[in-house]
C-alpha cells in the first residue's frame, strides 16, 4: 500500500511540475508575443469557424475600429479590404475563409473610412486533434512606411528631379491616355509641342553645368506660366521640353501658344550675376491628322522641330507630310552613303590656292564629291551632315586623307594639299596615327599636308584639345583655322593653338569691294591679327576680279575661289601646274555687284497714288526684279514705292521694263537679312 501511494504521489508531483513548467513556458511565450506586438511592426489575429475575430492585436484593433473591444466578434472581412491593385486580389479573403485555404502576404487596409494604414497579412486554417475546423489564425505586418516609400519612388519615376515637371515617362503615359480616349469617343484633337532651347549648350560650356541647371529651372517656371491651364508641361531631358494640349486642334490658337512660349523663354535670364539670353524652337503635330498614336505623333513633332531649327531657330513649325518624305529621303541617303565607299563612288577635286605676291598656285584644297549611281552628283552640303549624324564621317575623312596625300605625291614638291578635319575626327585620339599612316603610305613630306580645322573644335576646349594640337604639330604637318569668324566667338584659343594659317570666311569677302561695305575693315583686322601671330591668311570664296586687287592690298597672303577656277580632278591639277609653272590668271566678272537672291515673294507697289500686288523674282540690296504689272516705256525713271515688309514703304525708281517684268532701283540700300520678317497671312496664302 505504501509503495502504491508513493508511486501515486510521485506521479502527481511530476505532473504538477510539468504543469507548472508548461504554465511558465506559456507565460514566457505570451510575454514574448506581447513584447513583439507592442514594439515590433508585426501582429496576430484569430477567428472562429464563422470568420469572426476572436483575437486581434490591440494596436491594430485601435486602427480598424472605434475602440479596441469592438474588433472582437466582428467579421474579418468587415475590418479589412483587399488592395484592388494586388496581383492576388482575384481571390478575396472571403474566398479563403469559405474554402478553408491558407493565404500569404495579402495587402489590405482598414475598411473603416479614413483609415490610411496598409498591412500585409497571412493566415492558415486551424483544426483540432479530431480534424474538426476551428477557424483561422495568422499574422500581419505594417506596410504603411513601405507604401509611402513606394509612392515616393513612383512620384520620382514620373517627375523630373531638377525641375519638378512631368518627365518623359509621365508625358508618354498622359499622351497615350489622351489619344486612347479620343479613339473611343468622338473626334477630339490633341496637340503635341516639342521644344528645344537654342544656344543652351554654349551656356553649359562657358558658365558651367550648375548655371545650366539653374537656367533650366527658370525655363520650366516660365514655360509653366506661359502654358497655364491649357495643357501639360514636361521635361524630356537635357534642354528638351514637351507640351501636350488636350482638345486643341486650331492652328491659330496653337500658333499663339507657341509664340507666347518662344517670347517668354527668349527674355534675358539673370543667374549668378550674369545676364543670359537663349531662344527656343518648337515643332508641332496635331492628332489624329498627324498621328493617332504617341510614337507617330512624337516622330512628326520632332520632324517639325527639325524644320524650325533649319528655318533659323526661334520659330515654330507645324508638321507637313513633305517633312516625313524628306526624312525618309535622308534615311535612304544614309543607307546609300554606307555603301558609297565600298563601291568607289567618291572622288576628290582640288581648288587652287594662289599667292597674292605673284599669281602662282602654291597649293590645293581637297574637296570630296559623290557620284550617286541613281541620283547623280550629291552635294557635300547634303551628305556631310548626314555622315556626321550617322557616324560615317571618320571613315570618310580617313579616305579623303589617304587619297589626297597619295594624289598629291604626283605633284611638284613645293605644292601643298589641304584636307578638312571635322570636329568629330579631331576629338578622336587616333587621328595622329591616321595622319602618320597616310604620310607614310604616300611618301609626301609632312610640311606639304595642311589640316583645316574649324572653330567648332573649341566648343569643348580642354586638355585633350591641347594634346591633340601638340601631337599633330609634332608630326610636322601644317594647321589652318577654317571659316574664321563664323563659329566660336572667343579669340582666346589663338593664343595657344599652333595654327600656321587663318582662312577668312567667304561671308567677309563677298561684297567687300562694294562702296560702304565694312567687310574690308574686318578683313584688314584679321590680317593684322594673323601677322602679329606670325600666321598666313587665305581669303576664301573670291569670285570677282576687283576683289583680288582689294584683298592683295589688304595684306592677305593667299586667295582661294572661283576667280582662279573651279575645283578640278587630279589629272587637271597636273596640267595646271605644268602650264606656265603654275601661274594663273583671274577670270569671271571684273566688278562686284550686290549679292542677289532669287525668290517668289509678294509685295505691294504704289505708283502715282495707285496700289497693286506684284511678285518679287530677284532681290539685292540695291534693287529688285518684279512682275505682275505692265509698265509703259514712259515709266522709265518713274518714282515708285514698294512695301516688302508689312508697314514699311521703300522708295525706288523704275530702271527698265519689258512686258509685265520690270527692274527697280532702291533709293536706300535694303538689308537682305530682313527677309526673315513674316509676311501678312494673306500673302502667305498667295505665295503658297
Amino acid at each position: 500500500m505504501k509503495r502504491v501511494l508513493g508511486a501515486f504521489l510521485s506521479r502527481t508531483s511530476a505532473a504538477t511540475a510539468a504543469r507548472k513548467d508548461g504554465e511558465a513556458d506559456g507565460a514566457l511565450a505570451l510575454q514574448l508575443v506581447r513584447a513583439f506586438e507592442d514594439h515590433g511592426s508585426g501582429w496576430f489575429w484569430q477567428t472562429d469557424r464563422q470568420g469572426r475575430i476572436t483575437y486581434l492585436t490591440a494596436k491594430v484593433s485601435a486602427d480598424v475600429c472605434e475602440n479596441e473591444e469592438a474588433a472582437v466578434g466582428a467579421m474579418l472581412t468587415d475590418l479589412f479590404r483587399m488592395d484592388e491593385n494586388s496581383p492576388d486580389s482575384e481571390r478575396s479573403l472571403a474566398f479563403h475563409l469559405t474554402s478553408r485555404t491558407g493565404f500569404t502576404n495579402y495587402s489590405v487596409r482598414g475598411a473603416r473610412h479614413g483609415v490610411e494604414r496598409w498591412w500585409s497579412i497571412s493566415g492558415r486554417p486551424v483544426f483540432d486533434h479530431l480534424g474538426h475546423f476551428q477557424g483561422f489564425c495568422g499574422s500581419g505586418s505594417d506596410l504603411s512606411e513601405q507604401r509611402r516609400a513606394e509612392a515616393e519612388i513612383q512620384r520620382l519615376a514620373m517627375f523630373d528631379a531638377l525641375t519638378g515637371l512631368a518627365n518623359r515617362q509621365r508625358m508618354r503615359l498622359s499622351l497615350d491616355q489622351m489619344l486612347s480616349i479620343n479613339g473611343l469617343a468622338s473626334y477630339r484633337a490633341t496637340t503635341l509641342l516639342l521644344l528645344d532651347l537654342d544656344r543652351f549648350k554654349a551656356v553649359n560650356d562657358t558658365l558651367g553645368h550648375q548655371t545650366g541647371d539653374a537656367l533650366l529651372k527658370q525655363v520650366s517656371q516660365r514655360l509653366t506660366r506661359a502654358v497655364g491651364d491649357k495643357g501639360l508641361v514636361g521635361r524630356l531631358g537635357g534642354d528638351e521640353f514637351e507640351v501636350v494640349l488636350p482638345g486643341e486642334g486650331h492652328q491659330d490658337t496653337i500658333s499663339e501658344v507657341a509664340r507666347t512660349i518662344i517670347s517668354a523663354l527668349s527674355h534675358p535670364y539673370f543667374i549668378g550675376g550674369s545676364s543670359i539670353s537663349i531662344g527656343c524652337s518648337i515643332g508641332v503635330a496635331i492628332a489624329p491628322d498627324d498621328g493617332g498614336d504617341a510614337e507617330t505623333l512624337t516622330r512628326n513633332a520632332d520632324l517639325a522641330l527639325y524644320a524650325a531649327k533649319a528655318d533659323g531657330r526661334g520659330v515654330h513649325r507645324f508638321f507637313r507630310p513633305e517633312l516625313l518624305a524628306g526624312a525618309q529621303g535622308r534615311k535612304q541617303l544614309e543607307d546609300d552613303l554606307r555603301s558609297a565607299l565600298a563601291h568607289n563612288q567618291f572622288h576628290l577635286v582640288y581648288q587652287p590656292v594662289v599667292s597674292t605676291r605673284d599669281p602662282r598656285i602654291v597649293g590645293y584644297e581637297a574637296l570630296i564629291r559623290w557620284d550617286h549611281p541613281v541620283r547623280g552628283p550629291v552635294s557635300p552640303a547634303e551628305f556631310i551632315p548626314i555622315a556626321e549624324d550617322c557616324g560615317l564621317i571618320e571613315e570618310i575623312g580617313s579616305w579623303v586623307l589617304r587619297t589626297a596625300t597619295i594624289e598629291a605625291a604626283t605633284w611638284p614638291d613645293h605644292v601643298r594639299v589641304a584636307v578638312n578635319v571635322s570636329p568629330i575626327q579631331f576629338a578622336n585620339p587616333a587621328l595622329p596615327s591616321t595622319v602618320t599612316s597616310a604620310l607614310a603610305r604616300s611618301g609626301i613630306a609632312p610640311a606639304r599636308l595642311e589640316l583645316e580645322i574649324t572653330e567648332g573644335v573649341f566648343l569643348t576646349e580642354n586638355a585633350a584639345t591641347e594634346r591633340m594640337f601638340t601631337s599633330l604639330k609634332g608630326l610636322g604637318v601644317r594647321l589652318a583655322l577654317d571659316d574664321f569668324g563664323t563659329g566660336y566667338s572667343s579669340l582666346g584659343y589663338l593664343r595657344n593653338a599652333p595654327f600656321d594659317k587663318i582662312k577668312i570666311d567667304q561671308s567677309f569677302v563677298r561684297g567687300a569691294a562694294q562702296p560702304g561695305s565694312r567687310n574690308a575693315a574686318i578683313i584688314r583686322a584679321i590680317v593684322t591679327l594673323a601677322e602679329t601671330l606670325h600666321m598666313e591668311t587665305t581669303a576664301e570664296g573670291v569670285e570677282m576680279q576687283d576683289e583680288v586687287e582689294l584683298i592683295r592690298n589688304l595684306g592677305c597672303s593667299h586667295i582661294q575661289g572661283f576667280v582662279y577656277g573651279k575645283p578640278v580632278r587630279c589629272e587637271q591639277v597636273l596640267q595646271q601646274l605644268q602650264t606656265g609653272e603654275g601661274e594663273v590668271k583671274a577670270t569671271g566678272h571684273r566688278h562686284s555687284r550686290a549679292p542677289r537672291a532669287r525668290m517668289l515673294r509678294w509685295a505691294t507697289l504704289r505708283v502715282n497714288g495707285a496700289s497693286g500686288e506684284v511678285r518679287i523674282r530677284d532681290l539685292s540690296s540695291s534693287g529688285a526684279m518684279i512682275d505682275g504689272i505692265e509698265f509703259p516705256q514712259s515709266a522709265l525713271g518713274c518714282a515708285v514705292q514698294i512695301e516688302m515688309i508689312e508697314g514699311e514703304w521703300a522708295g525706288a525708281t523704275v530702271r527698265w521694263a519689258r512686258g509685265e517684268q520690270a527692274g527697280i532701283q532702291f533709293d536706300e540700300p535694303f538689308s537682305l537679312d530682313r527677309l526673315n520678317t513674316p509676311l501678312r497671312p494673306s500673302r502667305i496664302r498667295k505665295s503658297a
